[in-house]
């Protein structure tokens, strides 16, 4: 009975609607007030009992390397500055039972084909995929919710959320039927349909945990919505021969990878920032609205 322990990061995206801002940096390190978002991500996953953190990179993206990497010249300076607390947060930015793995997506061929370059290290295991762009506020957090349902239920489960019937061109669609509390058994999913095709309004969001068999699918599929490899294609094949389940998890989505998402969470989460947050709580109700 093997346990979710390696966790998919998808990060070689381009970041387009983020230019000029992402022309040399990724999108993931983009900060929500002082922790870029794949830290967020990162930091779901180790709360979830993860260990293995597998990213799946493209060209320019360097900085994420750096950024879970010793940083010699750095902690030196802090040191001799006597910064012993930011020395401290940066020594410990991640637990060090943590493995960091990185793995490079030559081309931009989807989501699908990001998770099956990762079959090499994960294996004949059960995985996450965390798409460090929705950033997931829960207590507890949103991974840690899915690993205890796929503890229980043994088998892949999916994150999910009702959106506006307008917004389905946006998403992976899934038509399903309550079996439990938050939890649906998936019948059918279906990349980006037209609202008016849509056979339900419960969406998929970042956050996956699949069975290995995933990969056996997902090698076998033809390119599908803009010449690429979907994962939805891949998950909707899998369902040919192993239950599904939706999770309506408990939380705030903030889709950081829009402009009014990522303002949102910055809003948010600068609110409750303990060093700066009444001082911007107060100056927003300055503002007057």
């Amino acid at each position: 009975m093997k346990k979710v322990r390696k966790a998919v990061f998808p990060v070689a995206g381009m970041g387009t609607r983020f230019l000029p801002a992402t022309k040399a940096s990724p999108k993931e390190m983009l900060p929500i007030v002082d922790k870029p978002l794949i830290q967020y991500a990162v930091e779901e996953a180790v709360a979830a009992g993860i260990t293995d953190m597998v990213f799946v990179t493209g060209r320019s993206k360097r900085a994420i390397e750096d950024h879970f990497d010793k940083a010699y010249e750095l902690e030196s300076e802090l040191e001799a500055r006597g910064k012993a607390e930011l020395l401290d947060f940066v020594r410990n930015m991640i637990p060090k039972n943590i493995n960091c793995i990185y793995i490079r997506q030559a081309e931009a061929l989807g989501l699908g084909h990001a998770v099956l370059c990762a079959k090499p290290v994960i294996g004949d295991e059960p995985f996450a995929v965390l798409l460090a762009d929705d950033l997931l506020d829960g207590n507890p957090p949103v991974m840690k919710q899915m690993t205890d349902t796929y503890d229980y239920y043994r088998c892949s489960v999916l994150g999910v959320q009702d959106v506006p019937r307008a917004d389905t061109r946006s998403y992976g669609i899934v038509d399903a039927r309550r079996v439990a509390d938050r939890l649906e058994q998936i019948s059918a999913i279906v990349e980006k349909p037209k609202p008016e095709e849509a056979p339900s309004t419960l969406a998929v969001v970042g956050r996956y945990i699949l069975t290995p068999r995933i990969f056996h699918h997902l090698e076998n599929l033809k390119p599908g919505a803009g010449g690429e490899i979907q994962l939805t294609d891949g998950i909707a094949s899998l369902l040919s021969e192993e239950q599904i389940l939706a999770y309506r998890y408990d939380g705030t989505r903030y889709d950081c990878g829009s402009k009014l998402g990522y303002l949102q969470a910055t809003v948010v989460f600068g609110q409750r920032h303990p060093e700066v947050g009444p001082a911007f709580d107060a100056y927003l109700k300055s503002l007057g609205g």
